[in-house]
């Protein structure tokens, strides 16, 4: 038989092909490898590490292993090292390291590797190791800091309709502005007219404290 490309057999097909190789060496027929190897259609150095196996592990050692490379080969940060990063992702914000950033990106973590273990990371891959261990990128959301939501709601349906009726009735137009504080941004309410009572004036204050 003519040496065939393994890598075309399935994993039952090549396992039975080493069993068989071996069972011909245990029959004393055929103990040349050669010979052995031309039956099965197999290299004599192959048919040689097969019976070296056998010899060494029994029939278990002439199992097919998964072929390719290992999960995590050719990545540049070694699993212990990948695992600290993921942590101090998850229990740090980057000026706790001492890090010029606010928030966690993609330069922020570049920067950490660097510091922490002298490995340079494209900005490209880290991306895709962001990806792989779960984070992604985060929208902001703009919203007042202790903002209380139940107030909110109540404010908007029972109070805004009035202020909206007032309003039009002294011929006002309601604006809602940005107000930029610190650590949070969060809309205002403001009533823009000619001559607002001072009623009218009171209820668009209460609205901002509430938002």
């Amino acid at each position: 038989m003519e040496p065939q490309d393994a890598r075309k057999l399935d994993k039952v097909a090549l396992e039975e092909r080493r069993k068989q190789a071996v069972r011909l060496y245990q029959s004393g027929k055929c103990n040349n490898c050669t010979e052995i190897g031309k039956i099965v259609g197999a290299h004599r150095n192959t048919v040689g590490k097969w019976i070296s196996r056998w010899k060494k592990s029994g029939l278990p050692a002439l199992k097919v292993k998964k072929c390719g490379r290992p999960v995590g080969f050719g990545r540049r940060l070694l699993p212990h090292e990948e695992s600290k990063i993921r942590k101090d992702l998850v229990d740090h914000c980057p000026d706790q390291l001492r890090l010029p950033f606010a928030l966690w990106t993609r330069q922020a973590v570049r920067l950490h590797i660097k510091i922490s273990f002298g490995i340079e990371i494209p900005v490209r891959t880290m991306g895709e190791y962001l990806k792989r261990w779960g984070f992604t990128p985060q929208k902001p959301v703009k919203k007042a800091y202790q903002r209380n939501e139940a107030h909110v709601q109540k404010w908007l349906i029972e109070e805004y309709p009035r202020i909206k009726k007032l309003a039009k009735s002294e011929d006002a137009d309601i604006f809602w502005g940005m107000k930029q504080e610190f650590a949070m941004t969060r809309p205002r309410a403001a009533v823009m007219h000619r001559k607002a009572t001072p009623r009218c004036k009171q209820s668009i204050r209460y609205a901002n404290k509430l938002i």
